[in-house]
């Protein structure tokens, strides 16, 4: 079976309902590719660059194998910055929300005193820099001896800052049957030196930031004045004829209020949210899918795993904290290889989310000029291509990818039908 999101995963319903809570369904290519491995135990090398999805990838499997009722240090994550330390145990401990494992950021430059008392209370995985792990060692508030999983991230940058000895000390002093994986955005000599020297027969796997770049969507973004989105969102419903959309926002509240909003204004809108009772998300989740409603107005929990057809806009009302957020919400256009666009609203205080989610990626997100008011997209230019299945020649309205499948509207139909009676 082809895993594709993390339903397809062998994973508690605990550790489910928090990746639930983060928003997310479908998996990212080092997600994908690295969770599996690490489940069956196996060591695992990831090239990846950071916003790649890779924190996931392995805290993932690190919730899954602590033990709670054990109060050990049982999972070790070695970061180079305190930044870094802070933001993956934030992250991790979003994910065993609905768990009772407790997760421990260590970093200098924090009162040592409070982090101890942690310690004692119990804590069953650790996020560190490698500096303050090693005060701790030597002290005896942290005890490795129990660590089954370790994780060495950004694995280049620790080098680069000369922490290569730290680390030996630190791996020293963890069992030498734990598993252990690598994340780095370079895999040079010295990085493969730590593998060969720390690692058991590991699984190599290289992941590109142009793995996310979703060439067949085109991407827009408009700098707003809060006070003016929704008459802004009304200009690109109309300007654009937009008749099946499904628009982000923040908050259940926020749902809410648009959805009622765009009614008034005569647009067939619901919305869709946790606070529904799962027969009313059926309800409204069957209507879209039937086209009784035009505009889906949903949070992003709420949209996990809404796989509908024929979605052609994304609207982000609301822009996403998480930059990976944002293209979980606009892969859901553009499926199968159709045509699909994505307009993003920015407040002028939002710019560093926006630059996080460019980082990611690199497909243009295109800015619209407010002033000349949003503008219907030109036809978009058709590329010619090959169909994997028959051969023949086609167009497709997206720059075909060489290491990617591409199918014409005769093929692309034929499997949807196999896949529907199957």
């Amino acid at each position: 079976m082809q895993i594709e999101c993390f339903e397809d995963l062998p994973l508690s319903r605990d550790v489910l309902d928090g990746i639930e809570d983060l928003g997310f369904s479908n998996l990212f290519p080092i997600q994908a590719q690295a969770i599996v491995p690490l489940l069956e135990g196996n060591d695992v090398i990831g090239q990846a660059q950071t916003g790649t999805g890779k924190t996931a990838a392995f805290s993932i499997p690190m919730v899954e194998v602590i033990n709670p009722n054990k109060k050990t240090v049982q999972g070790l994550v070695l970061e180079p910055t305190r930044e870094l330390a802070i933001q993956t145990a934030e992250h991790i401990s979003r994910i065993c929300k609905y768990t009772n494992i407790k997760i421990l950021p260590v970093y200098g430059g924090a009162p040592i005193q409070k982090q101890i008392r942690a310690l004692e209370k119990g804590v069953h995985i650790v996020v560190g820099t490698p500096g303050r792990l090693i005060d701790h060692i030597k002290r005896r508030t942290l005890d490795l001896s129990s660590v089954v999983m370790v994780v060495l991230d950004e694995a280049d940058r620790m080098l680069d800052m000369g922490f290569i000895d730290d680390m030996k000390y630190i791996l020293s002093k963890t069992p030498k049957n734990r598993q252990t994986s690598l994340f780095s955005a370079t895999i040079d000599r010295s990085v493969m030196k730590i593998c060969h020297n720390y690692m058991k027969n590991p699984e190599k796997i290289l992941v590109s930031k142009d793995e996310i770049a979703l060439t067949q969507i085109a991407q827009y973004y408009m700098i707003v004045n809060p006070r003016e989105k929704f008459e802004i969102l009304c200009k690109i419903i109309d300007s654009n004829q937009i008749k099946r959309a499904t628009i982000f926002c923040k908050t259940r509240r926020g749902t809410d209020n648009l959805a009622r909003k765009l009614r008034k204004r005569r647009y067939n809108a619901k919305p869709l949210h946790g606070g529904l009772s799962q027969s009313q998300r059926d309800r409204v989740t069957n209507s879209f899918r039937k086209r009784r409603v035009e505009f889906l107005v949903a949070t992003d929990v709420a949209a996990r795993g809404l796989d509908i057809q024929g979605i052609t806009h994304i609207i982000n009302y609301d822009i996403p904290l998480d930059a990976l957020v944002y293209f979980h919400r606009i892969g859901r256009t553009a499926r199968k290889g159709l045509d699909g666009t994505a307009i993003t609203l920015v407040a002028h205080g939002q710019m560093s989310e926006l630059k996080r989610i460019k980082a990611l990626t690199k497909t243009d997100i295109e800015e619209l000029d407010v002033k000349e008011g949003p503008r219907a997209h030109a036809s978009k230019k058709m590329h010619k291509a090959v169909c994997t299945d028959c051969g023949e020649n086609c167009e497709v309205p997206f720059k075909p990818d060489l290491h990617r499948p591409i199918y014409c509207k005769t093929c692309w139909a034929r499997a949807r039908r196999t896949r529907k009676k199957g």
